[in-house]
């Protein structure tokens, strides 16, 4: 993914604020992500930015499951 990409991935885990920070904070703290959106009732996380190998690990690294 290049920088200028908005990717949505799902992730069933989420179920909380707790969820939501964290991850947020995960995210945020890839290179060249610009924003991070994570949606509780939905349960995705949506990148603007980043390369998504790096925006997978750090949403795994923080403890959650990317559906596949």
């Amino acid at each position: 993914m290049n920088q200028s990409e908005t990717t949505t991935y799902s992730v069933p885990e989420i179920s909380c604020g707790h969820c939501k920070s964290t991850i947020e904070a995960a995210v945020g703290d890839v290179d060249d992500v610009r924003a991070v959106d994570v949606d509780i009732d939905a349960k995705t996380v949506t990148v603007e930015g980043g390369q998504g190998d790096a925006i997978v690990a750090a949403i795994e690294d923080a403890g959650y499951d990317i559906a596949r």
